[in-house]
């Protein structure tokens, strides 16, 4: 705490590099102690898009949600928190649980998707790899891998800090320091904190409901042993309270949709520590490199889950998660023809889960009651089951340790034209779960009984799953004399898990049946849970085939070219699901097999203050098959990812003088997305839609402005729809915002 106390107190004491004015956007292409598994550019057989620290300076970007569309095929919608951080590529992804594409800060694995929405502050690069990576990355890579690399001390040096103000009272401060006290030692310290009145109102209370708060520092540092040994710490702590969850309900008899309407308050909290140290070992013929990571995840929910402003029930949910990883990886450090990686990964993960329902008057009657009241009134006409409380609560406690292991290696060889790429990684996975749901009330039957009588449910038990995947991959690539020719096949898996949202509907049978069972009687359709089989989902799988191309067509390196073709069938496919009836959890279950086909395009291109970057993903992707119940579903589109996806944005320098500029830069930006099918029928969807987005960003000397707009044409489109009891829900993308950002850099 000291140490971080004096970074503070340092932040803004002058020093300056040799033209007086530390340049932020001018940095080393490539990070002296990245890891191993980092990209060598277009060269690579897969699709890729690569984002830096300029990007994200001059659009304004905050967030990986804003990333959406502007690499072909990527999407991560706003589903109403931090939490909800799902993301759809080439078709596939995943409203909760494991996520389909995984994520690397500084060469270290994030392992819970409730942490991939953080602020992207001090980002140098972003690099979104399309088509599964399990080879190489393992687990919940089947669609992809982002690689996120933070502002490296040793390639910069100097302060930064930043003031922002925009729509909704949106406040955004950032402040860094970064130094290196000599060649081989560099330190950086940073801080980042943004604050929003919210940006829609809950028209129950009249109140904004998605206002919040956000704060993060991180501490980087780099050491430099010799020509051989290299050093790489970063921790990043982080925490977020805020509100969200601006869903409405849709009234389908007017086809229209409601104010957001609900009567309990809806919050998300997260604190979090991810730190990863990397050491690397570089040998005359051999590289080695350790990566060791560790996550800390204290997260929050609480919601009022029916979002009406009747009292059915609330919901939390309380995460305490710990997880550590340990990759080993060497790889051939030569210029022969044959080039060589292989790598050991062990992880270890714990979570304890809490997540209590509690049943209001208007819940308790809809959803026990009125079922078992007629399920009573053949054997005791007349009479009513009642019970003691107007509220009670259903405790969900659950404790899930997983562990697993990888063996991976990959070899290729090149020749003056061709390069050819095989890798197989085996990998092993175990998981289990110790689960206890619990309630206690009183009940009578009415007037039968006077007295009431207690009713204590309680279920409990443990479960677990084994998984092993085998994950080959073939890549071949013929060089042009500008540019490159792949083709590439990759295996792909999702990890399983369990069904911990179903619990509750569990407990509430159980219940009901229990009832029933005191009074001799038997519920139509009566289900009994005699353990948590019914909650499990097995491990997705995938076959990728790709063939594209990287392309630098001029002599003079002003224009580049990606294009991609692609494959995927998919089996077990993980889809959520929402239960027959007046249910209140939702389920993963493996939807059977399905295909996704399409093409990704994007182009760069640069003409003296100009600079053009286009892109477009196209995807079809349907069920080949899928029977639930009584509903097949075979040949529908999959739900909740975009067919198209469309980016363009231009950034032009304006000729000014140097007296009153150093830079004066105009970026106009647009971005498309849709059509999104809302469900397995396909018969809701969102039209395609497109954002405008524009800022005007003036430098001089250490200071700098920049003017911005998103949403400029004040397009309204749906971001999320899902089903609660039977009562449909939308939310609403954020309408028109405008902002002023104001930067100072020594």
């Amino acid at each position: 705490m000291q140490y971080l106390i004096i970074t503070l107190l340092t932040l803004f004491t002058p020093i300056t590099d040799n033209d007086g004015i530390a340049d932020s956007l001018t940095l080393q292409a490539v990070d002296i102690v990245a890891p191993l598994k980092e990209s060598n550019g277009n060269d690579n057989p897969y699709s890729a898009t690569t984002f830096t620290l300029k990007d994200f300076e001059n659009r304004h970007i905050n967030s990986l949600k804003e990333l959406s569309a502007l690499a072909p095929n990527f999407y991560q919608p706003d589903y109403g928190s931090r939490m909800t951080s799902s993301i759809y590529v080439r078709g596939f992804g995943s409203r909760i649980d494991q996520p389909v594409i995984g994520m690397n800060v500084d060469g270290a694995p994030v392992m819970n998707k409730n942490n991939y929405d953080f602020e992207l502050f001090d980002i140098s690069k972003i690099e979104i790899i399309r088509g599964a990576q399990s080879t190489l990355y393992g687990r919940n890579t089947a669609a992809g891998t982002i690689n996120i690399q933070t502002l490296s001390p040793l390639n910069f040096q100097g302060k930064r800090f930043t003031m922002e103000y925009g729509t909704d009272n949106s406040i955004r401060v950032k402040a860094s320091h970064y130094d290196a006290p000599t060649d081989n030692l560099g330190w950086s310290a940073s801080i980042h904190y943004n604050h929003t009145d919210g940006h829609f109102t809950n028209h129950y209370n009249g109140r904004k409901c998605d206002a919040g708060d956000n704060f993060a520092t991180r501490l980087r540092g780099q050491m430099l042993i010799g020509d051989r040994w290299s050093i790489d710490n970063s921790l990043t702590i982080g925490y977020t309270d805020e509100g969200g969850y601006a869903y409405r309900y849709y009234d389908k008899s007017s086809s229209t949709l409601q104010p957001v309407n609900y009567n309990d308050p809806c919050s998300y909290r997260r604190f979090g520590v991810n730190n990863g140290l990397t050491i690397k070992h570089t040998l005359p013929k051999v590289i080695l490199s350790s990566t060791t990571g560790y996550n800390y995840t204290d997260d929050r929910m609480r919601i009022d889950n029916d979002f009406l402003p009747e009292s059915y029930f609330t919901m939390g949910q309380y995460q305490r998660e710990h997880s550590v990883t340990q990759e080993f990886i060497a790889k051939s450090n030569n210029n022969s023809r044959f080039n060589w990686l292989g790598g050991l990964f062990a992880f270890y993960k714990h979570q304890k889960l809490s997540a209590p329902v509690l049943f209001k008057e208007q819940g308790i009657k809809t959803l026990i009651l009125d079922n078992a009241n007629k399920g009573l009134q053949n054997a005791f006409p007349g009479s009513e089951l009642q019970f003691d409380k107007e509220e009670f609560t259903i405790y969900d406690d659950f404790t899930t340790p997983t562990y697993g292991a990888a063996l991976y290696t990959q070899a290729g060889y090149d020749t003056e034209r061709w390069n050819v790429t095989a890798g197989l990684r085996v990998d092993y996975e175990h998981t289990s779960m110790d689960y206890h749901s619990s309630s206690q009330i009183g009940f009578r039957l009415y007037p039968n009984m006077k007295d009431y009588l207690p009713l204590n449910t309680d279920f409990k038990g443990s479960n677990s799953l084994n998984a092993t995947e085998i994950m080959p991959k073939l890549s071949a690539t013929f060089k042009l004399n500008r540019g490159t020719i792949y083709a590439s096949l990759a295996k792909g898996y999702k990890a399983g898990g369990f069904n911990t949202q179903l619990f509750s509907d569990i407990l509430q049978n159980r219940m009901k049946n229990d009832l029933m069972q005191k009074f001799g009687v038997t519920l139509d359709n009566a289900t009994y849970y005699d353990d948590a089989s019914a909650t499990t989902y097995r491990p997705e799988e995938s076959w990728n085939y790709e063939i594209g191309t990287h392309l630098s067509p001029l002599k003079d390196g002003t224009l580049d070219i990606s294009a991609t073709l692609f494959l995927i069938d998919c089996t077990n496919q993980q889809l959520t699901i929402f239960p027959e009836g007046l249910s209140t959890g939702r389920m993963m279950s493996n939807a059977g097999e399905s295909r996704s086909y399409g093409g990704e395009f994007s182009l760069t291109y640069r003409l003296q203050r100009l600079t053009l970057d286009c892109s477009y993903g196209y995807t079809h992707a349907t069920f080949r098959t899928y029977v639930s119940g009584t509903n097949d579903y075979s040949g529908k589109h999959l739900p909740l990812a975009p067919r198209e996806t469309m980016s363009a944005n231009l950034s032009y320098r304006l000729p000014v003088s140097e007296k009153y500029a150093k830079h004066l830069i105009m970026n106009i930006g647009w971005s498309g997305t849709g059509r999104i099918y809302w469900n397995e029928s396909n018969s809701l969807s969102q039209a395609f839609y497109g954002l405008t987005s524009a800022s005007l960003n003036w430098e001089r000397g250490h200071f700098g402005a920049s003017l911005w707009g998103k949403n400029l044409l004040n397009e309204e489109y749906k971001a999320f729809y899902f089903v609660s009891m039977q009562h449909p829900f939308f939310s609403l993308g954020k309408s028109r915002q405008f902002g002023i950002s104001l930067h100072y850099y020594l």
